[in-house]
């Protein structure tokens, strides 16, 4: 059996680290596109939940763990209304440089499914921990 890992799921590994990493480093970063239904004071503790999550995802992908596409899904799924929100408020100043460009914006908001791909990609390969 091959020990190679499929491209599509080591590729989102990566994004999750550099993602999760920024959870943590720069946080403020995550706060404007936070939906407006999700009460203020818990935004910050939501933005660190999320980094620890998209991190123990990307260990997961590069493991080849059985739960980590799934778990990559969901995570995916569960961080899709912040993204709708930047779409919803570009143009508005709110977010820093490109980001609060429309085209940028609502360009991310495809690569969602993209990025689920990727994870279910990574039910293929056999290995890992269950």
């Amino acid at each position: 059996m091959s020990r190679r890992r499929p491209a599509p799921p080591t590729g989102l590994a990566v994004a999750f680290t550099a993602s999760g990493v920024v959870h943590f480093v720069r946080p403020q970063f995550f706060e404007p596109i936070m939906p407006r239904w999700i009460p203020a004071e818990q935004h910050r503790r939501l933005i660190y939940l999320s980094g620890v999550v998209e991190l123990l995802c990307a260990v997961g992908l590069l493991r080849r763990s059985r739960w980590a596409p799934a778990a990559s899904v969901a995570t995916l799924v569960a961080v899709f209304p912040a993204n709708v929100q930047m779409a919803l408020d570009a143009g508005t100043g709110r977010h820093p440089g490109a980001m609060d460009k429309a085209s940028v914006a609502w360009g991310r908001l495809p690569l969602q499914a993209v990025m689920i791909w990727a994870a279910l990609r990574g039910r293929s390969g056999s290995g890992g921990d269950g």
